[in-house]
Formats: C-alpha cells, structure tokens, sequence
C-alpha cells in the first residue's frame, strides 16, 4: 500500500505577515497531517522569514503564530527544508531557524533542514502535488 501513499508538498514562498497566505498554510499542514499522506514542507524566497526564531509581530499588532511550526513534528511532518540561498540572500544562517519539534529518542531540538536549490528542484519532481503558499 506504500506506493498508494500520495507525496504532497508545500512550498511557503510568502513571508509570514502581512498576508493570510502563510498562517492558512500551516494550518493546510496541520489538517492534511491527519491523513495518509507523505508530506514535505519546503520554505523558500521570502518564505525562510517563516521559520526565523525570535519573530515579534507586536508592533505588527497581530498574533504571532511562529510557534506553531514547533509542532510539526508531533504532527509526523518531519521533512522540512529550507532553500540554503533564499536563506542566504536574506542574511539569515542555519544559527537563525527556529526549532520544529524534538528527537523522540535523544530529546535533541529538530530544525528544518537546508538544501541546495537543485536537491529542493529534485524532491519536486517526485511529488504528486505541490501546494503553494
């Protein structure tokens, strides 16, 4: 039945205030969670701001909802990455990404992990869809 198992990801393009775009599709990832789906989030261009630690939206005068992505991985989403260049471009390094979840067997914090523009362009080829936000 493995093979029935539909490879879904999504590509987090936005950054995450100013729009509804990003906040909508983490909930999309959380809900789609539930089903038997392989998922993979991938955060690029002005997306990586997403999963930038210390993220204070109070002068933005709304909610922010960064903590969130902590719990991907109690949500079984354990594939997230992050475009190595996007992320450069915008000043930021792997010291900047926030903590999405933790090991079960070393209780280690879990941060997405960064690839190379050609790795992320590979994994999309092999999904059956790519939802964007």
């Amino acid at each position: 039945m493995a093979e029935d198992i539909k490879k879904i990801m999504f590509t987090v393009r936005k950054p995450p205030h100013g729009t509804i775009y990003v906040y909508e599709g983490l909930e999309v990832k959380l809900i789609m969670a539930a089903y038997d789906a392989d998922i993979s989030v991938v955060f690029m261009d002005d997306g990586v701001f997403a999963v930038k630690k210390g993220q204070d939206t109070k002068d933005l005068g709304i909610k922010g909802f960064a903590a969130t992505y902590g719990a991907l991985v109690d949500y079984e989403i354990t594939q997230v990455y992050v475009d190595r260049q996007s992320m450069e471009d915008r000043g930021m390094t792997e010291d900047d990404l926030l903590v999405i979840g933790e090991d079960e067997d070393t209780e280690e914090p879990i941060k997405p992990q960064v690839l190379e523009s050609a790795e992320i362009a590979a994994m999309m080829a092999e999904q059956h869809n790519i939802l964007a936000f």
